[in-house]
């Protein structure tokens, strides 16, 4: 019986599967370090102990995104070690934030099955839940992605796709215990526009570029314990390309949206998002935000926003052209972000 695992294929999945992923992760201050040194993040709530505290949690705490990468790394050698792409999420709620010290474990339920018309690969549905060392869930997604078949002529599962929410309302997002934006310091954030400033309908182009480099994404995806095969063996495809991992491109385009929505200090969640087109080494990655809605929580706004990155020269159009996104498209992701009203 051989020790090494090579990971499922499409036809090792069953509807109702449930894995509790292996490796735990207690989060250091390491996290935020490289965090930053990845990414070009300067949200002052997670780059401020004092910044922190004046907003009533009691320290900086990990940034959601680099959260969301650790429980999402925990779920890759049971779900996606043999993926072809990773395509979307949906329902995604950060429940609570995550503090150094937090020590990070992930499991997963399969909710949909679908063989694709090829045969040779289908798309996987999974709910996965990150908790943390008391056992309290931290952060809950479903993501789909496409994985592939080790045998072609292993019979297709009954195709069973999961109904899922188009968006989240205002009332089922989550709010941390003790934030409070009533004292919030505009100066200290980088910017003074608020809830208010901000009018459905309205896009914010970020202005800034950044280019991929494949040593770095590398080294993000390392960093997550994302052991996916095609974002660092370049066998894996027929163009001898690793894949950027899709976080990645998150994470480098949340940060650049700061120019423009610094105060849009939290995640609290993600509607749907989805990878449109592969990303690699070498393409320069920009960022545009369209206001999708806002609302008032407790005291704190909330703010909902479309969040794309494509690559080459600014400015260029997004919209689909025949159904279909065009090829410069490399992310669309629609989440909503407590600021001050």
């Amino acid at each position: 019986m051989s020790k090494v695992n090579t990971g499922y294929f499409f036809e090792d999945y069953r509807l109702g599967q449930v894995f509790g992923h292996a490796t735990p992760r207690t989060v250091t201050h390491g996290e935020r370090a490289l965090y930053t040194a990845l990414y070009p993040t300067r949200f002052a709530l997670y780059s401020s102990d004092e910044f922190a505290r004046g907003c009533g949690l009691p320290q900086s705490p990990l940034e959601d995104l680099a959260a969301f990468h650790i429980v999402f790394g925990k779920t890759v050698p049971d779900i996606s070690l043999n993926a072809v792409a990773n395509l979307g999420y949906a329902e995604c709620r950060f429940l609570q934030p995550v503090y150094a010290g937090d020590t990070l474990s992930t499991r997963s339920e399969v909710i949909g099955l679908k063989q694709n018309s090829s045969g040779k690969n289908g798309v996987v549905w999974v709910r996965s839940t990150g908790v943390n060392q008391r056992g309290e869930a931290v952060l809950e997604y479903v993501r789909w992605v496409m994985v592939k078949k080790r045998d072609v002529d292993a019979p297709a599962p009954e195709t069973v796709i999961p109904e899922l929410k188009p968006a989240l309302v205002a009332a089922e997002l989550p709010v941390p215990a003790g934030l409070d934006f009533g004292g919030y310091d505009f100066a200290q954030a980088g910017e003074k526009h608020r809830l208010a400033d901000y009018q459905v309908g309205e896009v914010i182009d970020h202005v800034d570029g950044v280019t991929i480099e494949e040593a770095e994404h590398m080294l993000a995806t390392r960093l997550w314990q994302n052991t996916a095969k095609v974002h660092f063996d370049a066998s894996q495809r027929p163009d001898g390309k690793r894949l950027i991992y899709g976080g990645h491109v998150i994470s480098m385009a949340r940060a650049l949206s700061f120019n423009g929505l610094a105060n849009a200090q939290m995640i609290v969640a993600i509607n749907a998002g989805s990878h449109t087109n592969p990303c690699f080494a070498g393409d320069t990655l920009r960022a545009r935000s369209t206001v999708l809605d806002k609302a008032e929580l407790d005291g704190l706004g909330a703010i909902r926003l479309r969040l794309q990155a494509y690559r080459g020269e600014a400015g260029q159009r997004l919209e689909k052209v025949d159904g279909k996104p065009p090829p410069h498209l490399l992310l669309d992701l629609d989440y909503w972000a407590l600021m001050p009203r």
